[in-house]
């Protein structure tokens, strides 16, 4: 069903085997994960690398680190003959041999450049490719902006697809399993710019090769991010990461219990793999807030760390968020005067979703009342241009809340991990009466996106989109 054409892919692996001064040749260094630009505000932005011993993955499936030393030239040039450079850092096994830099005082509205170079020593220094970024409009920008919003990017349902169960069609061609997925070419010709990801960016519960120790969870990571069209698309598009279950846990994963890996675990993984923060802080929620123009603004939430056990009755004891990140939101987003208020949650808040579950807000003894009790406050405070995006459900929706919130899921990434998913109305759904309204859920399962556009005008436009690009839906605000 699905067919691609070549792609062009930027070479990332550059071997840094140099001459030692007693004549023997020194072990290569790669980068074979390509870098990484994130949490990227009007003034800063986070990068990343991560030193390696290979150029791509070894015979038991993973790609090793490598101790060496690494910074970041970056400035506003294309060619960064004028650049400002970050400190060298050493990279070490315990934080998986990644480098990250934070840049400050940037300029809002502003493409940026950079380059990693990195070695065994400062004296044998290899420069990388060239990267880019833009920094956010900011509060007072009437700017357009445009960005793709994914999720459930199974890796083995992809690479194994029947060998692994996959649920959705099996479309992945020898090339796509060499490249990577194809939403990331569809996406890559929009120039969004930043993605948003979901959650379930990995899958560490895997029927066939699961991870439950440190080094397999980190493997999940490492060939994932390895596939030239990731490494293409995030050589210029800057990312905001969301974690869920499977790249928490497991399937439906609270804090509760000791099978592996534990939550202590998996939250220090997603910490250390995707530039979320600066190395080492383990302080700072994740949830968090971004003004991103004039007329948009984003709050992205936890969904993991905070919240109570899901096998507690639902009542007003029981929260997803918990207390202080449900304060936090609360706050910010009455304090906020954007257009648009743009809630990304990794799980759904209107659904439907099966009535079988019970771990997120739509869920019948899951965290319902939470929800309910946020859209009544929503409405009593006189919230306006509020909308949820979620991630999770493997299918594409567009609801309706009989309180009014909108909802749009972005479904899966891939075809093999798409569904067809749960309407209004139906039976053993969390909405048998059919009190959600939903304009839009896609035919057919499919890999897909949305792609987001905030107009200068204060106008908004929600499209859904397959893994080739093409338009499935429209909602123009």
């Amino acid at each position: 069903m699905r067919r691609i054409n070549n792609w062009p892919i930027i070479m990332v692996a550059i071997a840094a085997g140099l001459m030692c001064g007693s004549g023997t040749l020194r072990a290569e260094i790669f980068h074979a994960q390509g870098e990484l630009s994130g949490e990227v505000t009007d003034s800063t932005a986070l990068l990343q690398s991560r030193l390696t011993a290979t150029a791509g993955l070894n015979p038991s499936g993973d790609i090793k680190g490598r101790s060496g030393v690494a910074c970041f030239e970056w400035g506003t040039s294309a060619d960064v003959t004028v650049a400002q450079r970050t400190e060298w850092t050493q990279a070490k096994s315990k934080n998986d041999f990644i480098i990250r830099a934070r840049l400050t005082g940037l300029k809002p509205g502003t493409t940026y450049f950079y380059r990693l170079l990195f070695g065994e020593d400062r004296d044998t220094v290899v420069t990388g490719p060239i990267r880019s970024f833009r920094t956010l409009p900011g509060a007072n920008a009437n700017s357009d902006v445009q960005f793709c919003m994914g999720s459930c990017m199974n890796y083995n349902s992809f690479i194994h697809g029947k060998a692994n169960r996959a649920a959705g069609p099996l479309t992945a061609t020898d090339e796509d399993k060499r490249l990577g997925y194809p939403s990331f070419v569809a996406m890559a010709a929009l120039k969004p710019d930043f993605f948003i990801g979901t959650g379930d960016i990995v899958y560490y519960d895997d029927r066939v090769n699961p991870a439950t120790t440190l080094r397999q969870m980190r493997r999940c990571w490492h060939e994932q991010f390895r596939f030239p069209r990731l490494i293409d698309f995030f050589a210029r598009t800057p990312g905001y990461w969301s974690k869920d279950d499977h790249d928490f846990r497991y399937d439906d994963a609270d804090l509760v219990g000791d099978r592996l890996p534990l939550p202590g675990t998996g939250i220090d993984v997603f910490r250390e793999q995707l530039p979320l923060l600066p190395t080492g802080d383990e302080k700072t929620p994740t949830y968090r807030t971004h003004r991103v123009s004039r007329h948009l603004q984003l709050w992205f939430t936890e969904g993991r760390d905070h919240r109570s056990p899901k096998l507690m009755e639902d009542g007003p004891g029981k929260s997803l968020w918990g207390a202080e990140q449900r304060k936090w939101l609360l706050r910010t987003l009455k304090a906020s005067d954007a257009t648009w208020k743009i809630l990304i949650s990794p799980t759904p808040m209107v659904g439907p979703d099966s009535a079988r579950k019970k771990d997120n807000h739509t869920n019948l003894g899951g965290y319902r009342h939470e929800a309910n009790e946020f859209f009544a406050w929503l409405k009593t405070n006189d919230i306006h241009g509020f909308l949820t995006f979620c991630g999770d459900r493997h299918w594409q929706f567009h609801s309706i809340h009989p309180s009014g919130v909108e909802e749009f899921g972005c479904g899966a990434l891939n075809d093999e991990n798409a569904i067809p998913g749960i309407a209004p109305g139906k039976k053993g759904s969390t909405d048998p009466d059919g009190l959600i309204k939903q304009p839009f859920k896609y035919l057919e399962p499919t890999g897909g996106f949305l792609h987001v556009v905030s107009r200068e005008n204060g106008s908004l436009r929600v499209e859904f989109r397959d893994d080739l690009g093409t338009v499935l839906h429209t909602v123009e605000k």
